[in-house]
């Protein structure tokens, strides 16, 4: 599956998107969270190549140590390359433990309820810090996430503003980071949302490759299309606009 020949005019049809968008609407920054994997790495590498005033969130929450040193080294290496990128380190693992302090037993069990909530938890910074300077935040969902099984958190990191990388397929975000430099561990890393205290992988929780689920999106085939489906219509209240009752 071939749909990008030219990813230096991928690039530059992204960044004037973004570009067009922000003085559009008179923004005045950038706001994007780097969680060491490929995708957050990309958009703000993207958000960077504008030129216009970009804040780069990293987020520590009970992270393992590989993923933090990764969205550390990404971020830094951005604020060397790119005069207009500010790097803001937000730990919000006490906030956690803190919030979770204060709820009842009863609702601390369901592992899925946490990790989303650590989700939300980023969200919250990530749009204190855009509030604050004025900006908009800066998604990093892909294709097969955001439309096609929804694999991100209502009103977490399905939280944003503009979606910049939302019709690309994951293959097509890891050419696109090799073609802007991202460090090539980021690239070849297995992707992880970073939610879970065991570290489980995409992969792991979804149980197909990015691969297989984009073969099955873009020809309705494969030995993944039953798992798509089945996460399609699960989570078809994240991807569809919130049901209204009209007189």
């Amino acid at each position: 599956m071939i749909r990008i020949d030219d990813y230096e005019q991928l690039k530059t049809r992204i960044v004037n998107w973004i570009k067009d968008y922000y003085w559009k609407y008179n923004i005045k920054a950038l706001v994007v969270g780097v969680s060491g994997g490929i995708d957050s790495a990309v958009v703000s590498t993207l958000c960077a190549e504008t030129g216009l005033p970009t804040y780069v969130l990293t987020m520590p929450l009970h992270s393992k140590e590989g993923n933090t040193e990764l969205s550390d080294a990404h971020a830094y290496q951005l604020v060397e390359k790119y005069s207009n990128v500010t790097v803001v380190n937000v730990d919000l693992t006490r906030t956690y433990e803190s919030f979770m302090s204060w709820m009842d037993d009863a609702f601390t069990t369901n592992q899925l309820a946490n990790a989303n909530t650590k989700s939300r938890l980023r969200m919250v910074a990530l749009y204190q810090v855009a509030g604050s300077v004025g900006g908009i935040v800066v998604g990093t969902g892909n294709k097969v996430e955001d439309y096609g099984i929804g694999f991100y958190t209502k009103y977490g990191d399905g939280g944003v503003d503009i979606a910049p990388i939302a019709d690309l397929y994951k293959s097509e975000v890891w050419e696109l980071g090799e073609y802007l430099g991202v460090d090539q561990r980021i690239v070849d890393a297995k992707p992880t949302d970073g939610l879970w205290d065991d570290d489980r992988k995409d992969e792991d929780q979804i149980g197909a490759s990015y691969e297989d689920l984009e073969e099955a999106m873009e020809y309705k085939k494969g030995i993944a299309l039953n798992i798509l489906e089945e996460y399609n219509k699960k989570n078809k209240h994240k991807m569809e606009p919130i049901p209204t009752f009209k007189l």
